[in-house]
């Protein structure tokens, strides 16, 4: 139980520090550049532990028109996903970032387990407002500082 807390905790982690790496590169060498090595390098990775873990794994044999469309969105969405972070994380702060990914994750969840088994909960629903609103709040406070900074900066540029 203590191990599973564990490699969450170090998932949640891989994914902040992933989008802050990706960032950094997106602004060197473009973002769908970054996104490309980013799944290079999860690939990558994910391979060493298949290698080293001795799972045994099987591939299905389904022929390609028989896969369900929505098989094929699960990678362009990804994409899509690790893009618009990239394009979005060096203007939003790691915090900011952190809880838009968190809140976004919890609504699409919400939304496939509805899709998928025809089943809301009420508590997520709850918990993910809740959170929203938090996010709001915070980020609302935040502008009202900055924009007390800035009529104290202006204010000391026209003093001087």
């Amino acid at each position: 139980m203590i191990f599973a807390g564990f490699v969450a905790v170090l998932a949640g982690v891989s994914i902040v520090v992933s989008r802050i790496i990706n960032a950094n590169l997106g602004d060197k060498i473009g973002v769908f550049s970054s996104t490309f090595f980013n799944y290079i390098v999860g690939f990558s990775i994910s391979l060493i532990i298949l290698l080293f873990t001795n799972e045994v794994t099987t591939i299905p044999t389904l022929p390609l028109n028989e896969v369900p469309f929505l098989g094929y969105l699960g990678g362009f969405l990804g994409v899509m996903v690790v893009s618009l972070s990239s394009f979005v994380a060096p203007k939003t702060s790691a915090f900011y970032m952190t809880l838009f990914c968190f809140v976004g994750q919890l609504f699409v969840g919400i939304l496939i387990d509805y899709a998928s088994m025809g089943a809301l909960s009420i508590g997520k629903i709850i918990g993910g407002i809740l959170v929203f609103i938090g996010l709001a709040y915070n980020i609302n406070i935040d502008k009202k500082a900055s924009d007390i900074k800035t009529k104290v900066e202006i204010e000391q540029t026209i003093t001087n």
